[in-house]
């Protein structure tokens, strides 16, 4: 969606980012009632990490606040025909985990129990099932594994142009190929939000510039500590033998994934190894290592050709948990990044966050502990990451 509209003189709050999080909380802000609102995206709508994902939305973690935000995204990823209205392509067809490591088995046990504690219908099962739920998965060696049949995976790009249309209508003007090159700060209080098109005052920023986030935050002096990760992701040519129901199947020891994309598989696997950084080499050897897991974990996906792939960047932080908050030091300067691979899927319920945290509202999750602050404070690694 290209938008090619003049810049507003003033707004209630500015958004800087038009990912999945921007354009949820820019749909909740003007659902709210807060209509004044403007979104910057530096490019195109969807065209940073949201756009390159793998799609996945999964109520299995390990970290409470994790699950309670899935809950409430999957609900709206359910509910998204109605409101706002779209079509985003949500198949559920289950999330699986394969466990080959004794310890991964004990730490998915705990997680089954404390995600069903809080409503999530996954469950432990035997490499036999897992088998029988993904037919295309070599378990010879797999120990146990962990499912849940309300994941799957959705179009990432749908969802963003749902919020995204639906706000429009609503009254928030969004702005593409209009990069932030300033913010103005006057005695801790932000006072407007330069661009290449001019400035827009305001007092109320919100951050959600994925892996740019960090160069978003210097310009009013606060420092979040998120790095850029390059991930790989590639697509298959048709696969006429592929089964018609398919969970998004994961090796947890290698972090290999494949689901359904189309008529053939859409399938990743990162470099452990892989150095932080936009513009940090690639490993020009990487796929015919994944080939190598590939042909151990499911040697049918050697019989179809690769029809292409591309990378996208993991906004990584230190425990691979989000940054939400507002910053102390500067007023109203609010920020939601670094997840880790997770972004997408907790899109609907951080703008449900975000535009509480504007109103001053309780948040129906509390996300206090994904502060910044938090690393002077203790850690809280999410330990189910792929």
């Amino acid at each position: 969606m290209t938008l090619e509209r003049s810049l507003p003189d003033r707004a209630e709050v500015v958004i800087i980012g038009g990912g999945v999080m921007g354009a949820s909380a820019a749909f909740h802000l003007a659902e709210a009632g807060v209509t004044d609102v403007v979104l910057l995206e530096a490019d195109q709508l969807s065209c940073g990490s949201t756009s390159k994902s793998a799609g996945g939305v999964r109520l299995q973690f390990s970290d409470e606040i994790n699950i309670a935000l899935a809950l409430r995204s999957m609900d709206a990823f359910e509910r998204f025909g109605d409101r706002p209205g779209a079509d985003i392509g949500l198949r559920q067809v289950g999330y699986l985990f394969l466990l080959t490591d004794p310890d991964d088995v004990t730490l998915f046990e705990q997680n089954t129990a404390l995600q069903n504690s809080m409503g999530v219908p996954s469950r432990m099962v035997s490499a036999a099932e897992a088998g029988r739920l993904s037919t295309l998965a070599n378990v010879d060696d797999v120990l146990a594994a962990s499912v849940c049949m309300r994941d799957g995976h959705a179009t990432p790009d749908a969802v963003v142009l749902g919020y995204a249309t639906a706000a429009r209508a609503m009254g928030v003007e969004i702005l593409t190929r209009c990069p932030v090159t300033g913010i103005d700060v006057d005695a801790g209080e932000i006072t407007g939000v330069r661009t290449e098109r001019g400035t827009v005052s305001t007092s109320t920023v919100i951050c959600v510039a994925g892996a740019w986030s960090p160069s978003i935050a210097s310009m009013v002096g606060v420092s979040l500590p998120v790095q850029p990760v390059a991930r790989p992701i590639w697509f298959t040519e048709p696969m006429p033998s592929r089964p018609e129901h398919l969970p998004m199947t994961i090796d947890f020891a290698t972090g290999f994934y494949f689901h359904s994309e189309g008529p053939g598989l859409l399938f990743g696997m990162a470099d452990p190894d892989q150095p932080a950084g936009f513009d940090a080499p690639m490993r020009h050897d990487w796929l015919e290592v994944v080939g190598d897991v590939v042909a151990h974990r499911a040697p049918a996906l050697l019989e179809v050709g690769i029809a292409g792939g591309w990378h996208g960047f993991y906004e990584t932080t230190p425990d691979h948990n989000a940054l939400i908050g507002e910053a102390a030091a500067v007023s109203r300067f609010i920020y939601a990044t670094g997840f880790s691979g997770h972004g997408f899927l907790l899109g609907p319920a951080v703008g449900e966050v975000l535009r509480d945290l504007v109103l001053g509202h309780t948040p129906a999750v509390d996300v206090s502990g994904f502060d910044v602050e938090r690393f002077a404070r203790e850690t809280r690694p999410e330990r189910n990451i792929v």
